[in-house]
């Protein structure tokens, strides 16, 4: 079949996703170092968040739901938010988003996980954000993925599947696979999973999320 002549096909309403690595920065050893160190012990005494864990099956430690000042509990912390903080803003540029007389937005939760083997996080948003994301303390191989699903995907409901070998943007859940060091940010309405964790060793991540406040 000839090509239809003058027909544009315009992709609108996309779904960025932003990547970046803190491997190449300054003292980078050290710090994940420290960080990693902290998320232990953090695992070790904080007995409301081991508890948390416990109740909701979360196969490992979370300070999710017990914490909340992380930033001022430990200088490691607060040392994170400070190399969050222009990757942030440069994602609120590629967005543009207008912050009006705000001027920018304000981290308002972080936390630390730790998933054990067989640990996984089902699909869910952050409702109450408007950036969210991960940094990635410790990667075991086979520790599992974050898998990001297409927004409009519940209204598809006579669609046919995606082909196997659709470009990313097609697709209707893509794979992001970290390395330690990386940083991954979204919009906070873009519902997303972590895979569960196939290695011995656990996988360490710190979340976040900022608002507009």
């Amino acid at each position: 079949m000839a090509p239809i002549s003058a027909a544009v096909v315009q992709d609108l309403f996309s779904t960025p996703l932003y990547r970046a690595s803190l491997a190449e920065t300054a003292g980078f050893a050290g710090f994940n170092a420290e960080l990693e160190a902290a998320v232990l012990m953090l695992a070790q005494e904080d007995l409301a968040g081991r508890q948390w864990a416990r109740k909701h099956a979360y196969a490992g430690y979370t300070s999710y739901a017990s914490l909340d000042d992380l930033p001022r509990r430990a200088s490691v912390f607060a040392e994170l938010k400070r190399r969050l903080a222009p990757h942030v803003g440069a994602f609120v540029e590629t967005l543009a988003l207008d912050l009006g007389a705000r001027g920018r937005l304000r981290l308002d939760s972080l936390w630390v996980n730790l998933l054990r083997r067989g640990g996984t996080h089902s699909g869910h948003i952050h409702p109450s954000s408007v950036i969210s994301g991960t940094y990635y303390v410790a990667l075991p191989q086979g520790s599992g993925g974050l898998r990001l699903e297409d927004p409009r995907l519940s209204r598809m409901m006579a669609a046919p599947p995606r082909r196997r070998d659709a470009p990313a943007e097609r697709q209707s859940f893509v794979t992001v696979t970290p390395s330690v060091g990386d940083l991954v940010l979204w919009e906070s309405w873009l519902r997303h999973e972590v895979l569960p964790n196939a290695a011995r060793a656990p996988r360490i991540s710190v979340s976040f999320n900022y608002g507009w406040t």
